[in-house]
């Protein structure tokens, strides 16, 4: 079985981003991103309210690094610790092999190829330091950007489950999408 170890801690590099650890110092950026309803529409968490929630998702996300049951990044351009969105690996099945990659941006920031570079960049990490085989993304059928971004680095539609989670008083559905190791190693 898989053994997972996110320490050290590794920042990851791309052409323009730096992907560093979360910290203390990003709850404003935090709070921003999972207080909008614009980012959060396709997420279905509770929208947080106030600092010492966001500073408690902060601390979420470390605590899964110390544990070995998920890593997250904080994405930032290079020269700029400013965080702009969150990526990593989430639900990680050892057992399996496979993990699910998840990301938010802030709204200020869609369309400029972001996202798509950080899931390169995160995928590659999943493959290569994690060794996994296969890495998920389970999205809001409606969330037609993200697909297309999963589409672009590779990532095919493996199932649409109908009315599979309960949210905020409604049934909704989810689409899964995947890429499995060697489909990557082929890029």
């Amino acid at each position: 079985m898989l053994v997972i170890n996110f320490l050290p801690f590794q920042e990851l590099e791309t052409e323009r981003l730096l992907l560093r650890r979360v910290m203390e110092t990003d709850v404003q950026q935090v709070f921003d991103l999972r207080s909008d309803p614009e980012t959060m529409q396709y997420i279905p968490r509770p929208l947080v309210t106030n600092l010492d929630q966001a500073m408690e998702h902060i601390k979420m996300i470390n605590d899964k690094i110390d544990t070995g049951e998920g890593i997250n990044w904080a994405i930032t351009l290079k020269g700029n610790p400013t965080l702009l969105g969150i990526i990593g690996h989430y639900r990680i099945q050892p057992q399996n092999y496979r993990a699910e990659i998840g990301y938010m941006l802030h709204p200020a920031h869609h369309g400029k190829g972001i996202v798509s570079e950080a899931i390169r960049a995160v995928v590659a990490y999943g493959f290569n330091h994690m060794k996994l085989h296969s890495i998920e993304a389970i999205l809001d059928p409606g969330n037609t950007a993200s697909a297309k971004v999963l589409e672009k680095n590779g990532f095919v539609k493996e199932a649409h489950l109908r009315e599979n989670e309960f949210f905020d008083g409604r049934f909704l559905d989810t689409v899964i999408y995947a890429i499995l190791d060697r489909d990557f190693l082929k890029k």
